[in-house]
């Protein structure tokens, strides 16, 4: 070879082929980079606010359905109004979704039914167009299926929450036209015996289950508005 001839470059070995290891960790770290971009990126939160107008609507809808039940544990005064007793009732002060006091002579027929796991009865209150709905008595031995037995006749005072019969929930809607069919006579008002302002604490965690996660959304709905706005 002459001195100015260039030397010719052979190829070298060709680099060694990865190893798995090396395949699974470059795949790890290709995970980790697109989960690190996807992260980085600016999330839509254009669903965030419709979700949360969605459940305050819900929630809503849920509260005006027991607005009833919700203005009279809250905001009904704890005082019961007396309507009276025998020869002297007051039915002038009778006012719907009131806590009210009355004496008075049962009916000689009741109608037993089960609610909420309690045995109830619903009797005539004589001389007065009230049905009362109360928790059967020792006296009053019912089973399902077996007929009904006299109801307790001794005469009664009792406090509870007055309700016209446009009012009463639809389960009562029996209890009413059975005891007009029986008595010959309407009855316009039913009086659920011991049903106090404030005393269903049940109810009153549910409504506060309700207000947070009515809160919550409220809270979602206003920043993801912000966010929106910013955007």
């Amino acid at each position: 070879m002459s001195e100015n001839e260039t030397p010719e470059l052979q190829p070298g070995p060709p680099p060694p082929a990865p190893t798995a290891i090396e395949e699974r960790r470059e795949e790890q770290e290709r995970r980790i980079a697109e989960l690190e971009a996807k992260l980085s990126r600016p999330t839509n939160v254009g669903v965030t606010p419709l979700v949360a107008a969605v459940a305050l609507v819900f929630i809503g809808y849920l509260l005006w359905g027991q607005r009833a039940d919700l203005e009279y544990q809250f905001l009904a005064p704890r005082e019961p109004i007396d309507l009276g007793s025998e020869g002297g009732y007051r039915f002038d002060l009778a006012q719907s979704n009131r806590y009210v006091t009355l004496h008075g002579t049962p009916s000689p027929r009741g109608w037993y039914w089960v609610e909420r796991n309690t045995t109830v009865v619903a009797i005539g209150v004589l001389d007065t167009p009230v049905i009362l709905r109360r928790p059967t008595l020792p006296t009053e031995q019912w089973t399902f299926g077996e007929p009904p037995p006299r109801p307790d006749p001794r005469p009664f005072t009792v406090k509870g929450r007055l309700l016209a019969k446009a009012d009463a929930p639809a389960k009562y809607a029996d209890a009413f036209s059975e005891y007009e069919a029986w008595s010959g006579t309407p009855a316009k008002w039913i009086l659920l015996q011991e049903d106090k302002p404030g005393g269903d604490l049940g109810g009153q965690a549910w409504v506060a289950v309700l207000a947070l996660f009515w809160a919550f959304n409220l809270w979602l709905l206003v920043r993801g508005t912000l966010r929106l706005v910013r955007r």
